[in-house]
């Protein structure tokens, strides 16, 4: 049996900006449509993937340079490319993923200064043609999701643990990537009440089943 391949639905933004709470209502509205859902995250996906995101994520371990740390990302994302999304995509599945190689760019490019040819010669190493369907990007001043994020849990990761700066640039990396991509970049104000960041989210949504053949 051949399946219609599926669509890659990315979930970028900052820390406490709502992509957790909203992926699971996504694929909630997904499969009420009878479209066949996996969700999955970055970096991880895979045993091995998780591996890795607990070596980038530990604060007590040793020092992570700007490279090793974007190496890292790339040789998770590959594992996770080649043992979820892909297979998942080839078989009718829509992915939804918290994170993905916008997040490298905005992270690892924005936040950390590295080269964006070097993170674009590893996205087209690593992905080949692989590029997200429709990417939402959550956005709101960065005061705000810190201030949600603190609210949500006790500790904080090696990310999470950065200072002030490190997330406006962060900030200001995505919000570059959505003014070049805005077809496939839309941008949700995540300041706004979970019930209108939702209505906003389905706004988009509509828009992309509608333009599928024959709906989804």
């Amino acid at each position: 049996m051949t399946h219609k391949p599926g669509k890659f639905l990315t979930f970028e933004g900052g820390e406490g900006l709502g992509k957790t709470t909203n992926i699971p209502f996504v694929q909630d509205y997904l499969q009420g449509r009878d479209i066949r859902v996996v969700t999955t995250r970055e970096p991880g996906g895979t045993q091995l993937a998780e591996k890795i995101r607990q070596l980038l994520l530990d604060t007590k371990g040793e020092t992570i340079f700007e490279q090793t740390e974007l190496l890292l990302m790339f040789a998770a994302r590959s594992q996770h490319i080649q043992h979820v999304i892909k297979p998942a995509l080839a078989q009718g599945y829509w992915v939804l993923c918290d994170r993905f190689t916008d997040a490298t760019y905005a992270y690892q490019g924005g936040g950390r200064g590295i080269s964006t040819d070097a993170i674009t010669w590893l996205e087209q190493w690593v992905q080949g043609e692989l590029r997200p369907d429709l990417t939402l990007l959550f956005d709101a001043p960065i005061e705000i999701g810190m201030a949600r994020a603190a609210q949500r849990k006790a500790t904080v990761d090696r990310f999470e643990a950065e200072k002030l700066n490190f997330f406006e640039r962060v900030r200001e990396a995505y919000l570059t990537k959505a003014q070049q991509n805005p077809d496939r970049i839309k941008t949700i104000n995540a300041e706004q009440p979970l019930l209108l960041v939702q209505q906003d989210i389905i706004a988009v949504l509509d828009e992309l089943i509608g333009r599928l053949p024959n709906s989804a």
